[in-house]
């Protein structure tokens, strides 16, 4: 893990369980968000930022095949599941059953409620530099309290990318939101986080801006609660997603029975 010794008691006070060989926090969406805010707000600056990610079936799938991706989220300091299958699993193969799918599409808002009465900050860094301030700007609109410091798109390299580093550490987020993708995102947090010790936290988002903004609708919610979401996707972008899903999915469904407990 890439947190400050000093914190991991107050880390450990969230049990997890063990889904496809990943250790998932067991909280709701409620429970992370207010997890997730007083643990950005209370981390004490210096060092690196706490790096909290989640999985799905997919990011399961590539890690069970991929020892360094593996390594990539078992570094974070919490992994929520993205997924409901994963919480599907849960309750036939764990100790523990996980009480809901924290989906981050979801949990932002719920972490932006609560911001609202705490607070806390917000960047939003990655994806493109329209969908980003799309995202930004519905944010804004629909939380008028919340207090979103600054945003970049993700494709900012070298010189430049250090530079908005140090700007962006400046402006001391309580939360980055970073939206690059597994495993970009991921491969980040290991090589740039050291840059921003006076940010509290580092979530990584995936496609969350493009979601917020519009151009991704989310599945139905009858399918998202079957654990179908994914087919839903494939249905939305056939040409991108169909092979990905057709490889990875008998490699999700076989690292859940597997390695889960």
């Amino acid at each position: 893990m890439l947190m400050d010794r000093s914190f991991g008691n107050f880390l450990n006070e969230v049990p997890t369980v063990r889904v496809g060989g990943m250790p998932i926090s067991v909280l709701d969406r409620s429970g992370a968000a207010e997890f997730m805010v007083r643990a950005a707000m209370t981390r004490k600056r210096g060092g690196r930022p706490l790096y909290f990610t989640s999985v799905n079936g997919e990011a399961i799938a590539r890690a069970s095949r991929d020892p360094k991706l593996a390594g990539l989220f078992l570094a974070a300091d919490q992994i929520l599941a993205d997924g409901q299958p994963l919480v599907i699993a849960s309750r036939f193969l764990c100790r523990m059953p996980l009480p809901e799918r924290v989906a981050t599409t979801d949990l932002i808002h719920d972490v932006a409620r609560v911001a609202e009465r705490s607070g806390t900050t917000f960047y939003l860094f990655g994806s493109e530099e329209e969908e980003n301030a799309r995202a930004v700007a519905t944010l804004r609109e629909a939380y008028p309290d919340l207090r979103i410091v600054g945003r970049c798109h993700g494709f900012l390299k070298g010189e430049a990318l250090v530079a908005k580093l140090k700007e962006i550490d400046d402006l001391a987020p309580h939360i980055v939101w970073l939206g690059l993708g597994v495993p970009l995102e991921q491969q980040f947090v290991l090589d740039y986080s050291h840059l921003l010790p006076n940010v509290g936290m580092i979530k990584t988002a995936g496609g969350l801006f493009n979601h917020i903004s519009g151009r991704n609708p989310r599945a139905p919610l009858w399918m998202q609660r079957l654990g179908f979401e994914w087919l839903w996707r494939t249905f939305m972008e056939p040409r991108r997603l169909f092979w990905r899903y057709l490889t990875t999915n008998p490699l999700a469904v076989y690292a859940l029975l597997r390695y889960s407990k």
